[in-house]
């Protein structure tokens, strides 16, 4: 992409609904080299190379079944487990939750770690988000091999639903995108929204359904969790792989539109407040 389209492109932002499509099919090349480069430079010059995005999914996975299956004995309190490990329907939760804390604890930086984007180069900075949501997709593939892997050597049997777990992360990355577009143009303002994050996406981790099911509450208080990004997304995941459970359709449709509506919102903050970018960093 030359200087003059890039320049063109920074000048004309559309705030339809479909704009952070629009710009994502505008700008995939672009994106695709940043995500490849933020992959390679984030393990570049470590001995593992590569190899460590798969070794830490897998030492994370046996950790867990040692902790939870040998230490705690923990069991899923569900009837329809069947035989499941614990590890495993932990583990699925943990990909969700783990690519969902990976975007946000990024993004409070996300524009004051480019300074070059923001002043020297004319640059579609909301690429920048596209680019956390691919790093984070790419580190959640590896770790669903990783969740392949672990199911075959436990005997596991994989519900033919499972085929249609990309279609649920595909619902879920407008979600992802529109909460790294807020807060990362709220990072560059307020810088204890770093902080924030951090509390946030640990936070979310124990009140969503990660390392229990939602039937562990009491009934009265279960309805808490659906305001949780990431119940349905990690309860259906389950459903999916495991139990061969299709989601409702109208909670699917509703997540969706939710999912679409965050993801607007959040490019709409993103490029109401990007004009002053680079006089605060």
């Amino acid at each position: 992409m030359t200087g003059t389209q890039l320049k063109s492109a920074a000048l004309r932002v559309p705030m339809h609904p479909a704009a952070p499509y629009v710009s994502l099919a505008r700008h995939a090349r672009l994106i695709w080299e940043l995500c490849r480069r933020d992959v390679s430079g984030r393990y570049r010059g470590s001995m593992g190379g590569m190899f460590w995005a798969f070794l830490n999914p897998l030492l994370m996975l046996a950790i867990y079944s040692f902790v939870f299956g040998y230490i705690f004995k923990s069991r899923w309190t569900s009837a329809e487990t069947g035989q499941v490990n614990f590890a495993i329907i932990l583990f699925i939760g943990l990909i969700i939750s783990n690519f969902f804390s990976e975007c946000l604890n990024r993004a409070p930086v996300l524009i004051t770690s480019n300074p070059n984007y923001v002043k020297k180069v004319i640059f579609p900075l909301e690429t920048l988000s596209w680019v956390t949501v691919g790093t984070g997709l790419f580190h959640a593939f590896v770790s669903t091999i990783v969740l392949v892997v672990a199911l075959v050597a436990t005997g596991t049997t994989v519900a033919p639903a499972a085929l249609l777990f990309p279609l649920l992360l595909l619902i879920f990355l407008p979600m992802v995108a529109g909460v790294t577009w807020l807060f990362s143009a709220l990072g560059v303002y307020f810088r204890d929204t770093q902080q924030i994050m951090m509390v946030l996406t640990t936070s979310l981790v124990f009140l969503s359904p990660i390392f229990y099911p939602r039937t562990s509450l009491p009934e009265q208080y279960r309805w808490l969790q659906s305001f949780s990004p990431l119940t349905y997304v990690v309860e259906t995941a389950r459903g999916l792989i495991l139990w061969n459970r299709l989601p409702a359709v109208d909670d699917t449709v509703a997540y969706l539109v939710a999912s679409l509506l965050v993801s607007w919102l959040g490019w709409l903050v993103f490029n109401a407040t990007r004009k002053g970018f680079a006089d605060v960093i």
